[in-house]
C-alpha cells in the first residue's frame, strides 16, 4: 500500500514535470525491534527488510546470501516433463534441433545458452534468429519451411512462440515438433505446439510468473540436468547470460530471478565469457558490474545488431571462445551500436517535435505517433524517449513491407497490452507485456488506431497515473547515514525492477552551497536542522531547481546513497531523486 501526499498535477510537456511522491507504509515498531535484535542490524535496515516481507533469521540469510540450491523444482511448470522427454530423445538420437529465439537482447542471450549447452552433449543443434526486417517478430513461416528443407526434426522456440499457432501448425504438417519456451502473453487459444512452457499459461502452476525467455529456457536445460544427471557447473556457466535477460527485459528481479542475477553477476564479474569481456574492455567497465551496466551499456550493444542488421552477430559474439575473435566482433557490435545511437537521436527529436507541434497533445492521454521513414530497429527505443519527455503510453508507429509497425511503451501502474488488445480488430497482430509490445496493422487503420487506442486509454487509465511516481521507502535523518549503514544496504544487491535501490526522504534541510554543473546537473552541500553533518549530493538533469534551494527555505530531499570515487578517495554522496519545499 502506498499513499500520495501530494496535488496532483497533469503535465504533458517537457521535461522537468512534476512527480507525485508515494510512500509505502511503515512496518510495525516491534516487528522492526525483533527483526534488529535478531539479525543485528539498525532499524532502518530492519525496516527496509520487513517491507520486502522479511521476518526472521532464516529469511535474511536467504536474502542476503541468494543460493542456488533454492531454485524451484523446474518440473513443476506445466509440459515440462514433455520438453524435457522429446528434447532428450533428440539429443539421444542425433535428431537435427532448431534453436529459434527473437533477435533482442532477451532472444539472442537464450539461442547463446541454449545452443552453448546443447553443444557441451554434442547434441545435432543449430541457431536459427529471424531478420527483423524481413521476416519480423517472432516464429516466422519462412523459418519453418526452410528447417524442414533441411531436415530438422525438432524446433525449440525461445523468448516467442507463445503467438505462433499457424506456423507450428505448419511445422507439425511438415513432420517436426515444437517446443515453445516463452514468457509472453497468451492468447486465448494457444498453439498445437508438442509441449508448451510459459508460466502464464492457464493451468500452469509455477511458483514464478515474470521469468525472462532466457529464464523459461533456463528452467527447461536445468530440467534436463537433473533428468539426465549431468553437471550442474556445466549449466551454470551460462548464468551470467540469463542475468543479462533479466536486467534488459526488466523482468522483477525478486524470489528466483534474484538468485539468478545474483550468481549471473558474479560469475560475470569473476570470470566473464571472452565476448563479454571484450565488450567491457571496450567501454572501460571494471568489476564489480551492476545490473545497470548491463541494461545500460552491455545491452544495447547486444540489441544493436538485430536493430541495425542482423542478431547473429551478437550471438556470435556471446559464443566466440577466441579472445581475438571476440574483440573483433565486439567493435563490429560497437559500431552498430554507434550507428544505431544517431538514428536514436535523429528520430527522438522527430517525434518530440510532432508531439510539441500537436496543439491538442494536454487533452491527450495516448502518444501515437506514425512516419512511414522511421527506422524500424529504433522505435521502441524512442518510444520509450517520448515518455521520459511527455508521460503518457505511447506507440510509435513505421511503415515496413506495406504495413505499419510499430512499439508500444507504457507509464507506471497501467497494461498496455490490454490496451492493444481492445484494438485488436484493427491490429494483423501484436504481443508482449504489460509494460512493453509490439504490433502490426494496415497502414490504412492507423488513423482509426491512433482514435480508438486513445480513447481506450483514456476511458480506462486514472489521472494520477499520468504524473510519474516516486516511491519513497523510508524517512531518514542524516546522523543515520554512514559507512558502516551503507556497507549492509549495498548488500541487498542485485538492484533492478521489483528491488529497487531503497528511496529515502529527509525533511528541513537546506542548502548550504550549491553548484550548477554543465547546465542542466544540480549539486548541493546539503545540512538538515539541527545536525552538524553536511553531505554531498547530486541531481542529474535537476538544475530547474536552483530557485529552490536559492532562497534559503527548509526543503525535502528523496535520494538514494551512492559511494563517489574521486581521485581514489572513496565517499558517500546523495542521489537526488526529488526535492519538495515544506
Amino acid at each position: 500500500m502506498m499513499t500520495s501526499n501530494n496535488n496532483v498535477q497533469l503535465v504533458h510537456s517537457a521535461i522537468p514535470i512534476t512527480k507525485r511522491w508515494l510512500f509505502r507504509d511503515l512496518p510495525e515498531a516491534q516487528q522492526v525491534s525483533a527483526l534488529t535484535c535478531d539479525i543485528g542490524v539498525c532499524p532502518a535496515i530492519a525496516s527496509l527488510l520487513a517491507q520486502k516481507g522479511i521476518t526472521d533469521f532464516d529469511q535474511a540469510k536467504a536474502y542476503f546470501r541468494p543460493s542456488l540450491d533454492m531454485l524451484h523444482d523446474p518440473f513443476l511448470m506445466k509440459d515440462m516433463d514433455k520438453a524435457v522427454r522429446r528434447l532428450s530423445r533428440a539429443i539421444v538420437q542425433k535428431e537435427k534441433i532448431l534453436v529459434y529465439g527473437d533477435y533482442d537482447v532477451d532472444g539472442v542471450t537464450s539461442v547463446a545458452m541454449f545452443y552453448g549447452f546443447l553443444k557441451t552433449l554434442q547434441a545435432c543443434a543449430e541457431l536459427y534468429i529471424p531478420d527483423r526486417y524481413t521476416e519480423g517478430y517472432g516464429v516466422s513461416m519462412q523459418a519453418v519451411h526452410w528447417a524442414a528443407k533441411e531436415d530438422f526434426k525438432l524446433i525449440v522456440s525461445l523468448d516467442c512462440g507463445i503467438k505462433a499457432t499457424a506456423c507450428i501448425q505448419q511445422a507439425n504438417a511438415l513432420g517436426m515438433d515444437v517446443i515453445v519456451a516463452d514468457h509472453h502473453e497468451p492468447d486465448d487459444e494457444l498453439p498445437d505446439a508438442h509441449a508448451i512452457l510459459d508460466p502464464k499459461q492457464p493451468g500452469c502452476s509455477y511458483p514464478i510468473k515474470e521469468l525472462s525467455g532466457c529464464g523459461v529456457g533456463f528452467k527447461l536445460l536445468q530440467a534436463l540436468t537433473l533428468q539426465q544427471d549431468l553437471s550442474r557447473e556445466i549449466l551454470y556457466d551460462f548464468l551470467d547470460l540469463v542475468a543479462i535477460s533479466i536486467a534488459c527485459d526488466m523482468v522483477p528481479i525478486v524470489g528466483e530471478n534474484r538468485i539468478l542475477a545474483y550468481h549471473g553477476l558474479k560469475k560475470l564479474n569473476a570470470a566473464p565469457r571472452p565476448g563479454l569481456k571484450a565488450l567491457m574492455e571496450i567501454e572501460n567497465l571494471t568489476s564489480p558490474l551492476r545490473i545497470s551496466q548491463l541494461v545500460f551499456s552491455l545491452g544495447p550493444r547486444i540489441n544493436a545488431a538485430g536493430r541495425i542488421d542482423h542478431a547473429s552477430l551478437a550471438v556470435r559474439l556471446l559464443l566466440a571462445a577466441d579472445e581475438t575473435e571476440a574483440m573483433h566482433l565486439a567493435h563490429a557490435l560497437n559500431k552498430k551500436n554507434s550507428i544505431r545511437r544517431n538514428i536514436d537521436s535523429i528520430t527522438t527529436a522527430e517525434a518530440i517535435a510532432m508531439i510539441s507541434a500537436n496543439p491538442h497533445r494536454g487533452q491527450a492521454k495516448t502518444t501515437v505517433l506514425f512516419k512511414n521513414n522511421w527506422h524500424k530497429g529504433v522505435i521502441g527505443i524512442v518510444a520509450s524517449r517520448c515518455i521520459e519527455q511527455y508521460y503518457r503510453p505511447t506507440v510509435i508507429l513505421t511503415a515496413v513491407h506495406g504495413k505499419a509497425t510499430g512499439s508500444a511503451r507504457s507509464v507506471a501502474g497501467y497494461n498496455v497490452y490490454q490496451a492493444l488488445s481492445a484494438c485488436a480488430d484493427l491490429l494483423d497482430q501484436y504481443g508482449g507485456h504489460a509494460y512493453a509490445a509490439g504490433l502490426t496493422l494496415p497502414l490504412e487503420h492507423v488513423t482509426a488506431f491512433q482514435q480508438r487506442f486513445e480513447a481506450v486509454v483514456a476511458g480506462s487509465i486514472a489521472d494520477e497515473l499520468l504524473i510519474p511516481p516516486q516511491t519513497i521507502d523510508l524517512p531518514l535523518v542524516f546522523e543515520e547515514i554512514n559507512c558502516k549503514f551503507y556497507n549492509v544496504l549495498k548488500q541487498m544487491a542485485p538492484f533492478g525492477t521489483g528491488n529497487m535501490k531503497a528511496v529515502f526522504v529527509t525533511e528541513n534541510l537546506m542548502a548550504r552551497s550549491y553548484y550548477i554543473l554543465k547546465g542542466k546537473h544540480l549539486k548541493l552541500y546539503v545540512q538538515q536542522r539541527g545536525s552538524p553533518h553536511v553531505l554531498e549530493a547530486i541531481g542529474f538533469g535537476l538544475a530547474h531547481y536552483e530557485a529552490l534551494v536559492r532562497v534559503q527555505k527548509p526543503f525535502r530531499m528523496a535520494y538514494t546513497i551512492e559511494e563517489n570515487t574521486y581521485l581514489g578517495e572513496r565517499n558517500l554522496q546523495l542521489h537526488i531523486k526529488d526535492l519538495q519545499a515544506m
